[in-house]
């Protein structure tokens, strides 16, 4: 079996875990893990009961129909997914286990989940504190053809941190990029912030899995492409502090692809993979890729032409920000509600009277929201402030409806051009 899972879960030692919430990460972790481990063992008992019985409902398009030549592709994530479509087309057949509409920091999978991944060929993962899962369940597979990219591998990946009036949760440990200034006072802001769940089906049933696979046309146009090497070995992306002795484990930003550089990185990656698992469409996923390149460097430059002729360089996110490797990107600074990997939604009021401040304070004309989020505290900033709520889609998943109209990654990522230069030309 050839799994290549060193992100999936890292591991370092410092004291600094003491002081600055990493015991409750800690036990966080610890809790998380020990529950997701319970439930893959029900999971996989019943896995093995309803294969054995022969009785499994296929709810995942093609996987575990008799083999028609093509790669069987598992993703976990949208992008992954999507960049994978766009390379591969119909040569493959693809699915991806994580619901369009799901968080894939709560995600568990099911019988059926650890069925898909059983039967395919390669598994296409980000890695990261939110897909532990992933490790336990190709652990425990019986699989000796499955192969398991992990994209965390191939990037180089940085630390969540806590930026100056930002959220700093019990549960996370964090670097300080700023210290927080405390001296801003607090505004009346007691409103419940909850998640709108009319807007969005969160919902992980067994009809909510229909992975089907949109065609798409791509020019097949003769390049060369040079295809570079990713060997990647486990110590290569091992971070310690050996002069600490309180084990605890960083949480690094798992949201690689918000920045498109990392994308083209990813994208090579996959394609490189599907070449060498299947020679005889190598030229069919060389051309698609190539294509598909050209397309996220247009939409990198895009993002610098904006960045570059700004009149502002910070951007103010009344939610969660997943946006580190975009920020660092583009050199912008933000501010936020919480970090990307937060497990709070409702931030206090003093979080939300500092965001007000800033936006004031620096005249910021629009403040971000997420996808498959409230937009109550952008609503709330922008009553305080005139600024306009505006979408910031981290790409992280979609809409079951945006999932079955087929919309694209480079779509999302171009409202996010027009939606940025909103907020940043005053």
């Amino acid at each position: 079996m050839r799994h290549d899972l060193s992100m999936c879960h890292k591991k370092v030692t410092s004291a600094r875990a003491l002081d600055t919430g990493g015991n409750g990460l800690k036990y966080f972790r610890k809790t998380r893990r020990k529950r997701i481990e319970a439930w893959l063992t029900a999971a996989m008992f019943l896995f093995g009961t309803l294969t054995g019985c022969g009785s499994v409902s296929d709810t995942h398009g093609d996987v575990g129909t008799p083999n028609d030549g093509k790669l069987k592709v598992v993703t976990t994530l949208f992008p992954y997914y999507d960049f994978t479509r766009q390379i591969a087309g119909d040569a493959v057949d693809l699915s991806m286990v994580i619901p369009a509409g799901q968080d894939s920091h709560s995600f568990e999978p099911t019988p059926a989940d650890i069925r898909l991944i059983q039967n395919a060929d390669l598994l296409i993962c980000n890695g990261g504190a939110m897909e532990q899962w992933v490790s336990q369940v190709v652990a425990s597979l019986d699989s000796e053809s499955l192969k398991v990219i992990t994209m965390m591998d191939y990037v180089d990946t940085v630390e969540e941190e806590i930026v100056e009036g930002m959220e700093d949760a019990g549960e996370e440990h964090h670097h300080s990029h700023a210290s927080a200034d405390d001296t801003h006072d607090d505004h009346d802001h007691d409103e419940a912030v909850h998640a709108d769940d009319d807007d969005h089906d969160h919902d992980h049933d067994a009809e909510d899995h229909d992975h089907t696979d949109d065609e798409h046309d791509h020019d097949a146009e003769d390049h060369d492409h040079t295809d570079d090497e990713h060997d990647h070995d486990a110590e290569d992306h091992t971070h310690t502090h050996d002069d600490d002795d309180a084990d605890y484990e960083i949480e690094y930003d798992e949201h690689i692809w918000t920045s498109p550089v990392n994308a083209m990185k990813i994208t090579q990656v996959i394609t490189d993979t599907l070449q060498e698992m299947d020679p005889a469409d190598a030229d069919i996923f060389a051309a698609n890729a190539e294509d598909y390149l050209g397309k996220l460097e247009n939409l990198d430059q895009e993002f610098r032409d904006v960045v570059n002729g700004a009149d502002l360089d910070l951007i103010v996110m009344a939610d969660k920000f997943p946006l580190r490797y975009f920020a660092d990107t583009y050199g912008l600074r933000y501010r936020a509600a919480f970090s990307g990997c937060a497990s709070d939604t409702e931030p206090s009021a003093k979080t939300i009277a500092y965001l007000i401040d800033k936006v004031r304070e620096e005249q910021i004309p629009a403040v971000y929201y997420l996808e498959l989020s409230s937009h109550r505290v952008a609503e709330i900033i922008s009553e305080e402030t005139g600024a306009k709520p505006l979408l910031f889609h981290s790409c992280h998943n979609v809409t079951r409806r945006e999932f079955d109209n087929g919309v694209t990654y480079l779509e999302l990522m171009e409202q996010n051009v027009v939606n940025l230069r909103e907020g940043l030309y005053r």
